[in-house]
């Protein structure tokens, strides 16, 4: 049996519809109706990482899980690897962050991400670490801007990002979920090029066969949306990223999902063509 967690978010979803078909799959979601895409046979079953008794129910019998936690700073790492434990689940593939191998990122979400690799290394769990770039996906936060203004708004828009196509993401989760010979791995994962934010927003114009226009985001200004969103530990963390990025910290492509799955990765092109309605007038 194979766990899946996060199944209604970015890259969860996209394990969920990748596994084989015919291999037992079951899925822990706090909503079950959110989740949609599953294959016939597919269980669905309700939890959260804060009650005990829902983590042993959906790890009963489960040998290998996609984790997935998102609480910055929260216990819901330490939550599930010792219901995992407890359960006997043998292997646990993680979603984690290429960041965590900067030793000049010291924001919030990377401590937090180094914490959370560290208690399931130290588990007595098989594991493998995923650690991606910046999702392409990241790009769907301009597309309300680009419906109504034809604009796109980003803090640095010159630095590049070689960032990754969640779909390549779970691609090489479900190889480290179903095939041999991913034990002890963490494997960085990037797109083909490094990107800019204002090169994407040209290549959006071009898809999109009208102008677009890129708006640069002081840090004061990308500070406040950010706040906005989140609390302010974490703004001040986005905000630190993207100073790193500015710096060329995440502008180095790697060729692990070529060399894991045999087909390169995709490129933001590719990406922003599967998801182009989202960016057309309603």
């Amino acid at each position: 049996m194979i766990l899946v967690t996060g199944a209604t978010g970015t890259v969860g979803r996209e394990v969920m519809r990748r596994l084989p078909v015919g291999a037992q799959v079951r899925i822990l979601v706090r909503d079950p109706a959110r989740v949609s895409g599953a294959a016939p046979g597919v269980e669905v079953v309700p939890g959260d990482y804060a009650d005990p008794a829902s983590l042993s129910a959906a790890l009963c019998g489960v040998h290998s899980a996609f984790l997935v936690t998102s609480r910055v700073a929260g216990d819901q790492d330490a939550r599930f690897v010792e219901a995992a434990r407890a359960a006997g689940v043998r292997h646990v593939v993680k979603l984690s962050a290429a960041a965590v191998q900067d030793p000049l990122a010291e924001d919030l979400i990377t401590r937090w991400q180094r914490e959370s690799e560290e208690l399931l290394r130290a588990s007595g769990i098989e594991w493998t670490l995923l650690r991606p770039r910046s999702f392409m996906s990241n790009a769907l936060s301009w597309a309300a801007s680009v419906r109504s203004e034809d604009t796109v708004r980003a803090l640095y828009g010159a630095s590049a990002n070689a960032c990754v196509d969640p779909r390549d993401i779970a691609d090489v989760a479900v190889l480290a979920l179903t095939e041999p010979g991913h034990f002890g791995q963490a494997y960085t994962l990037t797109g083909p090029q490094a990107v800019t934010a204002a090169g994407q927003t040209a290549q959006l114009a071009a898809l999109l066969g009208r102008p677009l226009r890129f708006e640069e985001l002081g840090p004061g200004r990308a500070r406040a949306l950010w706040s906005g969103r989140h609390p302010a530990p974490v703004a001040e963390a986005l905000l630190h990223s993207a100073q790193r990025q500015r710096e060329g910290a995440k502008a180095r492509v790697e060729n692990t999902v070529l060399e894991l799955t045999g087909t390169p990765a995709r490129s933001f092109e590719v990406w922003a063509r599967a998801h182009l309605a989202a960016f057309m007038p309603l």
